[in-house]
């Protein structure tokens, strides 16, 4: 009886430890070194749009943390060198990372100042028109 007991609770600590394990990858999975969606149908743009319209179940960060310290501030409250600092961030980026960027910053509470936000709702827009279209 003691063997069955030790060995089913063997099982169960190595199936906790597994289930733990996905879920730190996941989570310190960013969108720039995400691996390639298993089981892609080999229609990139297919699979790019299922990325595009993903919601995200936590921030992402786009090594940007240092963004994190304007968490709150408001637009118009911002100072020259922090929408500085935001739009050296935002020209750095990938076109097809700025989607999942501008939802990472809402989830961070990090507001984008007028002019970098509506250039990168306009790479967004570019980037689902460029998936639907195709």
């Amino acid at each position: 009886m003691i063997p069955l007991i030790v060995f089913l609770s063997l099982g169960l600590a190595i199936l906790i430890l597994f289930e733990w394990r996905e879920r730190h990858r996941k989570a310190d999975t960013g969108a720039s070194k995400q691996a390639p969606v298993s089981g892609c149908c080999g229609q990139h743009l297919v699979c790019e749009r299922e990325k595009l319209l993903q919601p995200l179940d936590h921030p992402v960060y786009y090594d940007d943390e240092e963004l994190d310290a304007f968490a709150g501030i408001a637009p118009e409250d911002m100072t020259d060198e922090q929408t500085k600092a935001i739009g050296e961030v935002f020209r750095s980026m990938r076109a097809e990372d700025v989607s999942g960027w501008v939802r990472s910053l809402e989830m961070r509470r990090i507001s984008l100042p007028p002019e970098i936000r509506e250039e990168a709702l306009l790479i967004v827009r570019e980037q689902r028109l460029a998936v639907d279209g195709q």
